[in-house]
């Protein structure tokens, strides 16, 4: 598997909110969840994406905005129209001014103010709480706009309306496609320098390595031989291209990665020091605590403890 294969493999959706809303102007609906991403996407009508700070976007049929936060933001038919609807961080819809709610359940996770609409939306919100995640998400702009050209939207649109068993599952797994061909695009039309990178001949090549091949026991003379250059010619290539020095990229790769074992498996310190690269659990306890300020079991029983909260 390619970096950007292990990268866009990364976002699952474990039981996302999915919703459908059908509308009639004007409306509006604020968006103060804090989802670190958010995927909308424009079946009919018209749409105006509005971030607190960035610049808004208009959506037309068959488009797709990727919202990354935890900033706010308000979804209507028109800039100027004022929100009637709040989406708070626990996902309930509340009357913005606390007044009577002009929205209501329209069908099995539709909702909205009409039940033939003209504005049409599929939104579906993320948690995506893991470091190699966040990794890629650093790397995004607020809001990105991409037309949908795998056809995916009407059948997103309804398997939503679908009740039946396993139906969650379906619905995840439809908004992973959705999300992964929209970031394709979107890393394509914004490159990121790691992205750049990857089509780079002598540093891309490395980058999959450190991706894929995290365990070995890589050194700068053993990735810049694989590079087939200098030593000194690949630190400073793979600086200008990636951002940062080879060796602190590997390091925070391979921490971003002991971060998610500690917390989605119940491995030993040791098995996870040796599935990323690190000689002995104490190797791993050190560089995680310089790196973060805390040791590794204590990482782990802190997201441990927010897991039950």
């Amino acid at each position: 598997m390619d970096m950007l294969s292990s990268l866009l493999n990364g976002p699952r959706a474990r039981d996302a909110v999915v919703f459908k809303s059908v509308l009639d102007g004007p409306w509006a609906t604020r968006f103060e969840d804090e989802s670190p991403l958010t995927v909308i996407a424009l079946v009919s009508g018209s749409a105006w994406v509005v971030p607190d700070e960035g610049e808004a976007q208009r959506m037309g049929p068959g488009d797709v905005v990727l919202v990354r936060g935890p900033g706010h933001y308000t979804v209507g038919d028109d800039p100027a129209t004022t929100p009637d609807v709040l989406v708070d961080r626990g996902y309930a819809c509340l009357a913005a001014d606390r007044g009577e709610m002009t929205h209501r359940e329209l069908g099995v996770r539709t909702w909205g103010n009409s039940e033939h609409g003209r504005d049409v939306l599929l939104i579906g919100s993320y948690q995506l709480d893991d470091e190699v995640n966040r990794r890629l998400l650093s790397v995004l702009p607020p809001l990105g706009l991409r037309p949908d050209t795998t056809g995916l939207i009407p059948l997103l649109a309804h398997e939503i309306g679908v009740d039946q068993p396993g139906q969650e599952v379906v619905l995840d797994r439809l908004l992973d496609l959705l999300l992964v061909t929209t970031l394709r695009g979107c890393l394509a039309q914004q490159v990121p320098r790691w992205y750049g990178a990857l089509l780079d001949e002598t540093i891309g090549p490395v980058l999959d390595l450190i991706h894929t091949s995290p365990e070995r026991p890589w050194t700068l003379p053993a990735l810049a031989q694989r590079a087939g250059v200098s030593r000194a010619t690949f630190a400073r290539r793979f600086a200008e291209l990636v951002g940062e020095p080879p060796m602190t990229y590997l390091t925070d790769w391979r921490l971003c990665m002991a971060a998610d074992r500690l917390r989605d498996t119940d491995l030993t310190l040791d098995a996870i020091a040796r599935q990323v690269g690190y000689g002995s659990a104490f190797a791993l306890s050190a560089a995680f605590k310089r790196s973060r300020g805390i040791s590794p079991r204590e990482w782990r029983a802190g997201q441990r403890s927010l897991s039950t909260t």
